[in-house]
């Protein structure tokens, strides 16, 4: 069990509610998608992700977080659903869109992906909930906060990254981190995760931080952009839709790239440099988003 599953049980019993949600096949395609933009599967040069957290892992993590805190079901649906558009390589097709700093170019598919599903429609109709309000998780500010504020999206984002590729966090640091959490209102009037202990913000502050290094590194850049390139030369090449990025899984995807990298010497060049690459090439940094984070410790900023 890696340390992320220890974590997760940490979080509590799946309430009975939720579980048929998690048998729905629009959300059990975010198996196969990695949290870490699908550099899982980069050279081992470039990161070093010590186990593989999908964006159902964190999906479900985030909800749990959000019925820990407030036992709403409308909240730990719309938690549970908040990646529900993730395209395959996640914000990779931010960067191919030309969104790397805002990243939320792909998140306008949610309502159709959510629409699409009769069953999710039978599952709301059973708990007597209406699926407008679950599409739009930013409606819960305990699920999704602007930064520098602290959501359950975020703290489990930054405790999936302190544990499995920037390594600054450890199984204890996790326990006190859970123990410390508690819901409050904040200075603008809404619902924030906020902490008992300044151990536990500065954990988490520190651990943010690091990523927030990562992705403003001109190797991240560099990786981030060359599998975007990938992605774009695969739809020029009419191997995949733009659309299909959103019902296929990372593998799917990687096999597609396996099988018809030989008819293009561009895509097999690129593809060979993504697995295997060990000497990064000077590049211009990407303008990324800027992820800070200043979390409340009992009623006051860290900072």
């Amino acid at each position: 069990m890696t340390t992320y599953e220890k974590y997760q049980k940490l979080l509590g019993p799946i309430p009975e509610f939720l579980l048929k949600y998690l048998t729905l096949d629009i959300l059990l395609r975010l198996q196969d998608i990695s949290l870490e933009c699908g550099m899982d599967y980069a050279s081992k040069d470039a990161y070093d992700i010590s186990f593989f957290i999908s964006r159902y892992d964190h999906s479900l993590s985030v909800a749990l977080n959000t019925w820990r805190l407030t036992h709403d079901k409308c909240a730990t649906l719309a938690a549970l659903f908040h990646d529900i558009a993730t395209p395959v390589f996640s914000h990779v097709i931010d960067y191919m869109n030309g969104d790397t700093i805002i990243q939320e170019s792909t998140e306008e598919k949610t309502l159709e992906i959510l629409q699409s599903s009769a069953e999710l429609k039978e599952f709301l109709e059973m708990d007597g909930i209406e699926l407008d309000s679950i599409i739009n998780f930013k409606d819960y500010s305990i699920v999704d906060l602007e930064r520098p504020k602290m959501c359950a999206d975020r703290l489990d984002n930054i405790i999936a990254v302190g544990l499995h590729i920037v390594h600054t966090l450890n199984f204890n640091d996790v326990v006190n981190i859970v123990k410390a959490t508690s819901k409050t209102i904040n200075e603008d009037g809404e619902e924030e995760i906020c902490f008992s202990n300044k151990e536990a913000a500065l954990k988490i502050q520190e651990s943010n931080d690091a990523f927030n290094s990562l992705t403003h590194s001109k190797k991240d850049s560099y990786m981030m952009s060359l599998l975007a390139k990938i992605v774009r030369k695969c739809l020029n090449l009419s191997l995949i839709s733009y659309d299909d990025l959103f019902v296929m899984g990372e593998h799917d995807m990687m096999d597609i790239i396996e099988e018809n990298q030989l008819i293009d010497y561009e895509l097999e060049n690129m593809w060979t440099e993504f697995k295997s690459i060990r000497d990064f090439p000077k590049c211009e940094r990407v303008e990324v988003k800027n992820k800070v984070v200043n979390p409340l410790v009992l009623s006051k900023r860290l900072m």
